[in-house]
């Protein structure tokens, strides 16, 4: 059995330990709300499209061609302001009470008498020293709360407000930069690269076409892919190869990759005039051009090349270094 004088020691031991559990916790002093404005974008995919633009005719007929990829895109764009809301409190901390206490009361005197001389002086004191030195002096006096510091604030997030400002389509058209494309030709599959405006460049005197059976050669088929998360976009285009331009790439690919050092001045200009010929116009130029940086460090050879070119082919070239 407790008797009654035990029940009072209880008593007043709970007592104390509640009293100094509250002076050691404290209460935090709470500061003015922060908030915080953003703006927010959301861009939803609504189609994704890959286009392949392999020119006119579908029938090549010249040995090279531009293939233009585009990346076509459509977006459903959400614009909102973000507002947050944050809690702001400066933290109790005991020991603080040392100073704050004794500050806190010149706070209180000095604020009461500050109100005293503001009604002398008809109102005229700023609200700094009527009211804010009375404020601190009263936190400062407070055993279980420490006096307003942003310095040492800390802060919680109260709320998130979201407001939809602004909703739009956007579509956006890129190049496929320096991007692969698949390339199935004479039952082979090679992967190529776009520029970086997008264009592919394909060459049937240039490799990988080159180490083909060019009999095999009729058809190239080009497909690109392109994986955004769970979207797939894919695109494919289909160029013939013309019976008459597989003829000429034989012929053409050895004049153009035979070697060119231990000809003559007349066979040179036989290669080019063939090319020309075959209407393999821009082979032919490109030819001519390799002969005159071939020549340019032998000035006579240079000079009989482009005469004989101007007389047997009826070429007018000349050295671009020049």
């Amino acid at each position: 059995m407790y008797t009654s004088s035990n029940l009072r020691l209880i008593g007043a031991a709970l007592c104390g330990a509640l009293c100094g559990a509250l002076f050691l916790s404290g209460c935090a002093n709470q500061l003015p709300q922060r908030s915080e404005h953003e703006e927010r974008v959301e861009r939803k995919l609504l189609d994704h499209q890959l286009q392949i633009d392999a020119g006119e005719p579908k029938v090549l007929e010249l040995p090279q061609r531009r293939v233009r990829v585009h990346d076509q895109k459509s977006y459903e764009v959400t614009a909102f302001e973000v507002t947050r809301r944050y809690d702001r409190y400066t933290p109790y901390q005991a020991w603080r009470e040392i100073y704050e206490v004794p500050m806190g009361a010149v706070a209180v005197v000095a604020g009461v008498g500050a109100n005293i001389l503001n009604v002398v002086l008809l109102g005229s004191l700023p609200e700094t020293a009527t009211r804010d030195w009375i404020s601190y002096g009263m936190a400062g006096l407070n055993p279980f709360m420490n006096v307003e510091s942003n310095g040492r604030a800390e802060q919680n997030l109260a709320s998130i407000n979201e407001v939809q400002r602004d909703r739009r389509m956007e579509y956006i058209n890129l190049p496929w930069s320096e991007r692969p494309v698949q390339v199935k030709a004479g039952g082979q599959e090679f992967e190529l690269l776009t520029d970086s405006t997008g264009v592919l460049r394909l060459n049937l005197l240039d490799s990988p076409f080159t180490e083909q059976d060019i009999a095999r050669l009729n058809m190239l088929q080009l497909s690109v892919e392109d994986r955004l998360g769970d979207d797939i976009a894919r695109a494919e285009a289909t160029l013939m190869v013309n019976h008459t331009l597989r003829g000429k790439l034989r012929e053409a690919h050895d004049l153009i990759f035979d070697d060119l050092e231990g000809d003559d001045v007349a066979q040179w200009v036989h290669r080019v005039k063939r090319l020309s010929d075959l209407g393999l116009e821009e082979e032919a130029s490109e030819l001519e051009q390799s002969l005159i940086e071939l020549t340019r460090n032998d000035p006579e050879l240079q000079d009989a090349f482009l005469k004989a070119l101007l007389k047997d082919a009826g070429r007018l070239a000349a050295d671009p270094a020049n």
